[in-house]
């Protein structure tokens, strides 16, 4: 009788764990019932040479574990995004002094992405509701703009934000195409993004979010590494690592070119 007792007390402790191998076939685990995101670019690194005009980045993405019916009436979306280098930007603003512009205010925004270009399979307004993609920062009108030090009653901070965002946009450092990402196949979509000429140095991060029913599900991340080369490469370097002497060849190269300008065109 004992041992019937102790028989069943074990089976009883045993339940849980039957139960819960019941529920995962074998090889899975909980996350796999997820939908998942993986991405590759085109290139992993551009080169910026003296004849540089901008370059075309493709990105390849496939989406997995997704639900075939809704796949099918175009329930997924894609957001692909390249957010350059971050960094603090001061945004000065002008008035007319006694008839002279003079910078009268100013304002900094901490670590805010220098570039910032961004794709999606459609409106951005149509996939996602303002305050979601707000939350996950998606978008130039949603990249956070913290300022830097007192701003007072903070009155003017609306108009330092706006004209910070349509100076990059007039610069083309921001962009946006509602139409940048194309699924290719079922569950494999194509996105391209426009790197500008005057694109940053440094490691940039390409990030794509999959939003599904206009709920945000996942989103993956890959570097990109943005790098001058040849003599530009040099000149930069020696700016940075030794702008003495730099800046002493500077002012004589500026001297020779000038004295050699006078004496090829002065007129006898």
């Amino acid at each position: 009788m004992r041992r019937l007792r102790l028989c069943l007390f074990g089976l009883f402790c045993l339940l849980p764990g039957l139960a819960a191998a019941q529920m995962l076939l074998p090889g899975q685990n909980s996350e796999e019932g997820r939908e998942g995101l993986e991405i590759g670019t085109s290139s992993s690194e551009i080169a910026i040479t003296s004849d540089f005009r901008g370059a075309d980045l493709t990105i390849f993405g496939a989406l997995t574990n997704t639900d075939n019916l809704l796949l099918a009436v175009g329930q997924y979306d894609v957001v692909v995004v390249l957010e350059g280098p971050r960094e603090d930007a001061t945004v000065r603003k002008k008035q007319r002094v006694f008839g002279i512009w003079i910078n009268t205010d100013s304002m900094t925004f901490e670590g805010v992405p220098h570039s910032y270009s961004m794709s999606s399979s459609r409106s951005i307004d149509d996939v996602v509701t303002p305050l979601d993609v707000a939350d996950q920062g998606i978008g130039i009108d949603h990249i956070p703009l913290t300022p830097v030090g007192f701003v007072g009653d903070g009155s003017s901070l609306g108009e330092f934000r706006t004209a910070f965002r349509r100076l990059q946009q007039t610069g083309g450092l921001y962009e946006r195409d509602p139409t940048g990402v194309r699924f290719v196949s079922s569950n494999l979509f194509k996105a391209s993004l426009r790197l500008p000429a005057n694109i940053p140095n440094g490691v940039h991060t390409v990030r794509a979010y999959l939003f599904k029913s206009g709920m945000f599900i996942t989103q993956k991340s890959v570097p990109l590494r943005v790098i001058k080369t040849g003599i530009e490469q040099m000149i930069t370097d020696a700016a940075h690592e030794q702008p003495i002497p730099y800046g002493m060849f500077a002012v004589f190269l500026a001297i020779v070119t000038g004295w050699s300008a006078s004496i090829v065109f002065r007129k006898d």
